[in-house]
């Protein structure tokens, strides 16, 4: 067996460092000359440590044993004790969001018939499964529109740049179709199985995430980076070999390994695949820019004592949230100032991503000052653009689930945040889940 991986993101080389462990020939192969994909820490002169991908992670069992595998483990940052504490615009003004369903009940952030329909879900029964239903009419049909609009509207923006009225939930939430079906309440199901008690430990890396793929990539030994993946051939005895950029000669593998976007493998396996590409071609990445803001803190009049804050569309917002970088990790930026981790676009915010910097820059203070109280102009501004996003589990993801699926009888399997679920420790969970796979069938 011997493993082509396209692909240097966390998914790839997650992969190969489970398949090195193993004893399994590979070679990854990364176009660019930085490894890590999405996961990018930015720092710069001015002082800051900024983040341009996930800002932090889950401590997920998987995640956490990569780490200590990669000697890493006291380099983890857990973030402030306020990072708890998550906050959403409504009315105007931000207010703090019910952390558990109990709260839910007791928090004036809800109305009273918001409320009632709440109590009225531990009643309700399951619906028929259903394959076609999103994650906005699952939640209300539970739990009626307010929570709709003020809680899993701006959830779904903020951390999945995407639409709830478009996304699937057995493809975004399978946990919930299955407490759904079994328990017939889901919060019945929560507090039985405690999924809703705890929240997994939150964290980064000293000098930020992007240290783990740094990591990964060093500790491999047939890494290659600044070598692009540019075709796909197929040998008489049903191995592949690729053309590579720049050329050189390529060994026979007799499996591919697909960590790439959806929209970088399909060109790769539209001469062999054509019908699998065609899928894979059509899963929607919308633009997003991260927009980086940093003031006095005597210039901010918010307290700044949380997360960040989310925001609904029905309150009809420039941007879609904000991370207040500056509250959970003190220490990545200068003293005596705040920043603000903006992000502009997203599946309901398609039209602002596609604006000029200036203009973003502009839009964003402007809607700071108006929610923080900001008196003055930023410090310092910088914005990172990712032109293709985060990939949408909508309806066109179950074309490309299913053609995955297809081509695993040919040798290629997606281990890419596409088919595994976009978080951290989804990639990294699938990816050791599909070296382990490969591994027990050499």
């Amino acid at each position: 067996m011997n493993i082509a991986i396209i692909g240097g993101g966390i998914s790839g080389l997650t992969l190969a460092w489970y398949l090195q462990q193993a004893g399994v020939a590979y070679d990854l192969f990364e176009a660019s000359s930085r490894p890590g994909g999405n996961l990018h820490s930015w720092p710069t002169p001015e002082g800051y440590l900024l983040e341009t991908g996930p800002n932090s992670l889950q401590l997920s069992v998987e995640l956490e044993e990569l780490l200590a595998e990669l000697g890493l483990t006291d380099q983890i940052e857990d973030t402030a004790a306020v990072s708890q504490h998550r906050f959403v615009l409504r009315g105007g003004r931000y207010r703090q969001l019910p952390g558990s369903p109990p709260a839910l009940l007791s928090n004036g952030f809800f109305s009273v018939r918001a409320k009632w329909h709440l109590l009225r879900e531990l009643r309700r029964p399951a619906g028929p499964p259903d394959v076609n239903e999103t994650v906005a009419h699952f939640f209300r049909r539970r739990f009626g529109p307010e929570i709709v609009d003020y809680a899993v509207n701006p959830f779904t923006a903020g951390i999945y740049a995407g639409d709830p009225e478009k996304l699937l939930l057995h493809k975004t939430f399978p946990q919930l179709v299955a407490l759904e079906q079994q328990y017939g309440s889901v919060l019945r199901g929560l507090a039985k199985t405690g999924k809703g008690a705890l929240r997994r430990r939150i964290v980064s890396l000293k000098q930020g995430v992007q240290t783990i793929t740094d990591t990964l990539a060093a500790k491999l030994s047939h890494y290659h980076p600044s070598t692009a993946v540019t075709g796909v051939a197929r040998r008489p005895d049903g191995t592949y070999q690729l053309q590579l950029a720049p050329a050189t000669n390529s060994a026979a593998y007799t499996h591919l390994a697909l960590a790439l976007p959806a929209y970088g493998a399909a060109p790769l396996l539209a001469p062999l695949f054509p019908q699998a590409a065609r899928a894979l071609a059509a899963v929607h990445y919308p633009p997003m820019s991260v927009v980086f803001s940093a003031y006095d803190r005597a210039a901010v009049a918010h307290a700044l004592n949380g997360f960040g804050a989310l925001h609904p569309k029905v309150e009809q917002p420039y941007a879609a949230g904000s991370i207040w970088t500056s509250a959970i990790y003190p220490g990545r930026v200068p003293k005596g100032q705040v920043l603000f981790t903006t992000f502009v676009g997203g599946a309901q915010y398609e039209e602002a991503a596609h604006q000029p910097e200036d203009a973003q820059k502009a839009a964003v203070h402007a809607e700071l000052s108006r929610f923080y109280g900001i008196v003055g102009e930023p410090r310092w501004q910088g914005r990172y653009v990712w032109p293709r996003s985060i990939p949408q589990f909508d309806t066109a993801i179950v074309g490309a689930h299913v053609a995955a699926k297809t081509l695993e009888a040919d040798n290629i399997v997606a281990v890419a945040n596409w088919r595994a679920g976009v978080s951290v420790p989804d990639c990294v969970r699938y990816a050791r889940q599909v070296a382990n796979a490969l591994a027990a069938g050499q």
